[in-house]
């Protein structure tokens, strides 16, 4: 086998500058501080009012108050530098942690299901109107912290995770004050495990999407952003290439996308140009952000042994 250039280009893929990174860092934090604050009290008043709609909602919360942690610590490993041992860095934790959050999110609603059955039997008297504040205050609470990350949606695709789970929780917690003001008009305490069953569905719809793509990465599978099909055809586009094989694509993070490929080019030449150029387009059109590009010959005397497409 015959090798022309290897090259690697690596692309922060558009992060904030160290000063927006600090504004997000502090956006996280206050947000955590809010949100466990009224986790706890959710706990207590929904305990106070026999509420498993408010417990559920808190559940919720506290799924989000993980992933907020999970998502702030994975985001600062992420940055950290590669080292010998580590040469991607800590980049995959962002993953790990969003595969987490999704487990334990599952597990909560678990508990709260089997709970919310049980309570059909014997409902219970449920205070309705300390649903209803409780749940408003998470309202506020979690539109403020929705509100800090909108800003930096368009450009970090975790700050959008974050705005979009804290903007749909200020909607599940409407959807508990709905539950508490039809228990203070009709009296009707099964509205409370059935709004908690509700609340139950919208966590999970969120949840399995979040643990079939944290799974998916984990597993190093192709993104579902990414045409592989797409990007194989562009590669054999290329001048002089003649085939293409041993093309991987892979998540190196929540964030950041990578690629290998063996480019057969016949009169291959070290040109860093055009490598140059491939890696930035595969960055403009795929956002693939962190490519490495083996050019051979394609020598029948020395074939590459990962040729086939079966071979790994």
């Amino acid at each position: 086998m015959d090798h022309g250039d290897n090259s690697r280009t690596h692309s922060n893929g558009g992060n904030a500058p160290s000063q927006t990174r600090k504004d997000f860092g502090m956006a996280f934090a206050i947000g955590a501080t809010l949100n466990i604050a009224f986790v706890i009290a959710q706990i207590i008043f929904g305990i106070a009012a026999h509420s498993l709609a408010l417990l559920a909602d808190a559940g919720h919360n506290f799924g989000d108050v993980l992933g907020l942690l999970l998502a702030w610590g994975a985001n600062y490993l992420s940055k950290t530098p590669p080292t010998a041992r580590r040469t991607y860095g800590l980049g995959r934790s962002s993953i790990l942690a969003a595969l987490a959050n999704a487990i334990l999110l599952l597990v909560a609603v678990g508990g709260i299901t089997w709970e919310a059955l049980r309570r059909f039997a014997n409902p219970g008297e449920v205070g309705g109107k300390t649903v209803m504040i409780v749940a408003a205050v998470g309202i506020v609470i979690n539109g403020v912290t929705a509100v800090m990350f909108f800003p930096g949606r368009k450009r970090d695709l975790n700050v959008k995770g974050a705005f979009l789970h804290m903007a749909s929780d200020a909607l599940t917690s409407a959807g508990v004050v709905i539950a508490g003001m039809m228990i203070v008009i009709t009296r009707r305490y099964w509205i409370d495990p059935v709004a908690s069953l509700v609340i139950n569905g919208v966590i999970v719809w969120g949840t399995w999407r979040l643990l079939r793509d944290s799974m998916a990465m984990a597993l190093d599978l192709v993104p579902s952003n990414v045409d592989p099909s797409a990007v194989r055809k562009y590669l054999e586009t290329q001048p002089g290439v003649t085939a293409v094989h041993d093309l991987h694509i892979w998540s190196l993070s929540t964030t950041e996308t990578a690629l290998s490929a063996h480019l057969v080019k016949p009169n291959a030449e070290i040109d860093d140009a055009t490598i140059a150029r491939v890696c930035r387009e595969l960055q403009q059109h795929f956002a693939i952000g962190h490519a490495t590009i083996q050019l051979e010959r394609g020598d029948a005397a020395h074939p590459c042994r990962h040729e086939p497409d079966h071979v790994i």
